[in-house]
Parts: structure tokens; sequence; C-alpha cells
């Protein structure tokens, strides 16, 4: 799982949905472990740049700005990345971040295989070389598996 903390500085890199309030409630009731239909207050949230939900996983909403005019939202844990125990991600994981890196932001294996090897969780433990070959073999694997299916 990934968290953001937002007390924490420096920037990231970040994809972003225009999606409506009840869809975002829909999303974040999921993520919650909770029946989805119900939309959120989102007043607290706009006003301060936070609401704790409740104590879980995901259900501290968290505004760290705007974008056009429009409120940037997401969830996350209630607890700072101090406070965090941190596993190292599997191969799959950091897979599945640098293919959105490279959507969202055009960015290649190299260059995501650097960055994610120092985040938190994954630094001390993945080199940004080992992440490259994993990413390597993730590419490799998914072109084989497509080549497989269209076969």
């Amino acid at each position: 799982m990934g968290f953001y903390d937002p007390t924490q500085d420096g920037e990231m890199p970040v994809r972003a949905y225009l999606i409506t309030e009840q869809q975002f409630s829909d999303i974040a009731a999921q993520e919650m472990h909770r029946a989805p239909g119900a939309d959120l207050d989102f007043t607290r949230v706009l006003t301060s740049g936070r609401d704790q939900l409740g104590p879980g996983r995901y259900e501290t909403l968290v505004c760290p700005g705007a974008l056009d005019g429009v409120p940037l939202l997401t969830f996350t844990a209630p607890w700072r990345l101090t406070d965090a125990e941190l596993n190292a991600p599997s191969a799959p994981y950091l897979a599945n971040f640098a293919r959105g890196l490279a959507e969202a932001h055009g960015w290649p294996l190299g260059r995501s295989a650097e960055y994610l090897a120092t985040r938190p969780g994954a630094a001390g433990y993945w080199t940004a070389q080992a992440v490259l070959e994993a990413l390597r073999s993730s590419v490799e694997e998914s072109a084989r598996a497509a080549g497989a299916a269209s076969a």
C-alpha cells in the first residue's frame, strides 16, 4: 500500500482525474471498506486541508491544493510517515508505479527506477539498478503475455 504524508517536504509526481463529488465518495468508500452510495461532506477538507473520517487506512481526506481552480483531493492514512511501519515494495508493485509514471509523465524506465529506489520503503532495500532490472523484466513479461493473447 502507498500513503501520502502531506507534512513531508518535497514534491512527488501525481496523476489527477476530474471526477464528481459522488464518484470520489464512492471510490473513497470502497477503499475504506464501506458501502458505496453515501456522499462525503467535503466542507472540512476544503476549508482546513484535512478531514479524518476514521482511524483506518485511507480514511483521512487531504486537499493539497488546487489545479486550475479545482480542488485536488486524495485519501490517505491518518498517521505520519515517521510513525509508519514500512515494508519493501514488490517488483510488480514498482512496475505498476513505473507504468503510471510513463503514462502520466513520459518517464523512461531509468528515471522511474532512480525515483522509485529513493522512496520510503524501497530506499535501503532496492537499488536503482535492481529496480531497473525488475521493470525491464516486467515489460518483457507483459510483451510476452500480449503476444500470447493475440496468437
